[in-house]
């Protein structure tokens, strides 16, 4: 490919496919440049370096997933949201599974608070658990549950971490209703008048 034309966003777009077809891992300045047919010293008017990049390939990644789970849980809610947004959460993660491990690396702070989304994505997750009576300091604490049943199960099931017959959509089936059961009847904590201002990442 030319040179002209080289925008941000191509450079982003790109690294995202090249995440799936290679690993994430596999993502650098040296293999979008040869994508391109250019030299690495022409992606730096674009991005600054390799974390840059990696940083804005997660959020790229990240405004994907949120944009699955916002179509997903639209008009739902309670069970029905959870189920939803479970399935869209995993699809994606199966389906795309370099810009999904793109959306678990760190991400500066500063830059967290300034992404929309990761903010939409607060909202939709914080919105949903709130329909099942919960406030903080339960809140985030049921965030991290659905955060790490998920994403251990889709990593597991990735990897091929699963090798007993049971069928593995049968099991997450009954994960999700086992954890619409834990929702449901939450053992509540006093928040102690601690005021809690949740991050976009729980």
């Amino acid at each position: 490919m030319a040179r002209a034309g080289l925008t941000t966003d191509r450079v982003v777009a790109a690294a995202a496919d090249l995440a799936d077809e290679a690993g994430f891992e596999n993502v650098t300045v040296s293999a979008l440049a040869r994508h391109f047919g250019v030299k690495d010293a022409s992606l730096y008017s674009h991005i600054r370096n390799l974390q840059d990049l990696r940083t804005r390939l997660a959020l790229f990644a990240g405004g994907e997933l949120v944009d699955r789970i916002a179509v997903a849980v639209a008009g739902r809610a309670g069970k029905d949201a959870l189920v939803a947004f479970a399935g869209a959460y995993r699809a994606y993660a199966l389906q795309h599974p370099g810009r999904y491990a793109a959306t678990q690396i760190r991400i500066d702070q500063s830059l967290v608070a300034d992404s929309p989304a990761l903010h939409r994505t607060a909202e939709i997750t914080y919105g949903m658990l709130r329909a099942y009576g919960l406030d903080e300091p339960d809140l985030t604490d049921a965030v991290r549950l659905l955060r790490s049943t998920f994403h251990g199960y889709c990593a597991l099931e990735a990897d091929g971490g699963f090798g007993a017959p049971r069928d593995v959509q049968k099991s997450w089936d009954r994960a999700v209703d086992a954890l619409h059961v834990a929702l449901e009847h939450w053992p509540r904590e006093e928040n102690n008048d601690v005021t809690y201002d949740p991050p976009s990442t729980s």
